[in-house]
């Protein structure tokens, strides 16, 4: 009888363990693209700011998506004020990051430039730039989540009421986009388009992801600090009764 060549079998197991490995590490590094270099200012942050900070990066891309989106298929908004939309664009988003406010806005922001950007009555009916005040209004409301602030750091959290709120408003616009016609019957804007010439969901789409982000971050906000109170409880439960039961004798 012969012998079953044992080194063989186990040689095949070993390849594959480590070709299995190198797929993995592969894998890894395809699923870290996105990672960026460590920055000085990360030094400042806990890992609930990074994730809150991304979070409004992420939102600020939508919304400019959005703002793109928007002047493509109404360019008439960019022209009241601009030479192209990619001008309108720079202007307001100088607006957004340096804050010195849009004369057409009448120094509006938050929830009020995304009221004003759909206003078509009252004495003096709005003839701005609908886009750019509702990006402006957009932005306005996601510092406010962040804590008032583009860059969070240790002393810095997400406000769940301001999240949340924002939330609504941003789902509030959205259906405005969709609703809101001016005095001749036809939409203030067009946004979302599904007809025989293609489909455009980008609205739609974008905004979406911009809710669900301040949602999660209004639940993680609000786990937070309930986590805190029982982490508290726990500890002082443990450090004042843990030698106790660590000399109780178990079966």
């Amino acid at each position: 009888m012969s012998e079953t060549p044992v080194f063989p079998a186990f040689r095949r197991r070993v390849l594959l363990s480590v070709a299995a490995v190198a797929a993995m590490g592969g894998a890894a590094c395809t699923s870290t693209e996105r990672a960026e270099p460590y920055a000085n200012n990360e030094w400042l942050q806990t890992g609930t700011n990074r994730i809150a900070n991304l979070a409004l990066r992420d939102n600020l891309q939508s919304v400019r998506r959005v703002q793109v989106s928007l002047y493509r298929r109404n360019p008439r908004e960019w022209r009241k004020w601009a030479t192209s939309a990619d001008d309108a664009i720079k202007r307001t988003w100088d607006s957004v990051s340096q804050e010195p406010a849009l004369p057409q806005l009448r120094g509006a922001t938050g929830i009020d430039a995304i009221r004003l950007a759909f206003e078509t009555t009252g004495p003096k009916p709005y003839e701005g730039d609908r886009v750019a005040a509702l990006v402006v209004g957009w932005a306005s409301l996601l510092k406010q989540a962040n804590g008032n602030t583009w860059e969070q750091s240790m002393l810095d959290g997400v406000d769940a009421e301001n999240s949340f709120r924002a939330a609504r408003n941003v789902e509030i616009s959205l259906w405005l986009i969709g609703s809101k016609t001016g005095p001749d019957g036809q939409p203030l804007l067009l946004a979302t388009e599904i007809s025989e010439r293609g489909r455009n969901l980008v609205v739609d789409r974008e905004l979406s992801k911009v809710v669900a982000r301040l949602d999660l971050l209004a639940a993680q906000a609000d786990e937070k600090y309930r986590r805190a109170a029982l982490d508290f409880s726990q500890n002082w439960f443990l450090g004042s009764l843990g030698p106790f039961f660590s000399m109780v004798p178990r079966n």
